[in-house]
């Protein structure tokens, strides 16, 4: 039902569009025909001139009108699906194995606006597992994030790269299982 109500809205304004078009172009072409063939008198012409004028100004106020209308009818009747946060790809490290903490240190100035009133914003926490002999250890590389007190701009360090094998578990665990 809301949907059909908002096709009709949509198709009056393109209606309404079309119309006040068709009364722009007659307007053009008695202008033409003003400059080709001259003023025939001169108090009429002006007359109608100023007629079609204001109607060309009524019809695209008009058309407006129903350009909003139909634009709020859609809008009643799109639906917008809700934010869902995606799930991490793989799963965390087990809670048991030892952890070692490298903080990359953050921006000490905006990059945007060069003030110096930053303040911690959070942090972005990447773990990749090392291996040294028949041990195990999970490494957190902590980017912190930090915002301009001044242009509200959230500064953070770059990410390193990492090869597949530092991303992640190793791809052949000939080490003893976890």
């Amino acid at each position: 039902m809301i949907a059909a109500i908002a096709e009709a809205a949509v198709a009056k304004a393109k209606a309404s569009e079309d119309q006040a078009l068709i009364v722009h172009l007659k307007l053009e072409i008695e202008k033409l025909k003003r400059t080709i063939y001259g003023p025939r008198s001169e108090r009429t012409a002006r007359l109608l001139l100023d007629q079609m004028e204001l109607r060309l100004e009524e019809l695209e106020a008009s058309a407006a009108e129903d350009e909003i209308a139909a634009e709020q009818a859609v809008a009643k009747t799109t639906k917008v699906a809700a934010f869902s946060r995606k799930r991490p790809a793989r799963k965390p490290f087990p809670e048991h194995l030892p952890r070692e903490r490298m903080v990359v240190p953050g921006p000490t100035v905006c990059a945007c606006c060069g003030g110096d009133r930053l303040r911690k914003l959070g942090e972005d926490v990447t773990e990749t597992l090392e291996t040294i002999p028949r041990r195990w250890k999970v490494i957190q590389h902590v980017r912190e994030k930090f915002t301009c007190r001044d242009c509200e701009k959230i500064s953070q360090a770059p990410a390193r790269s990492m090869s597949s094998l530092e991303a992640g578990w190793p791809q052949s665990l000939g080490h003893d299982r976890v």
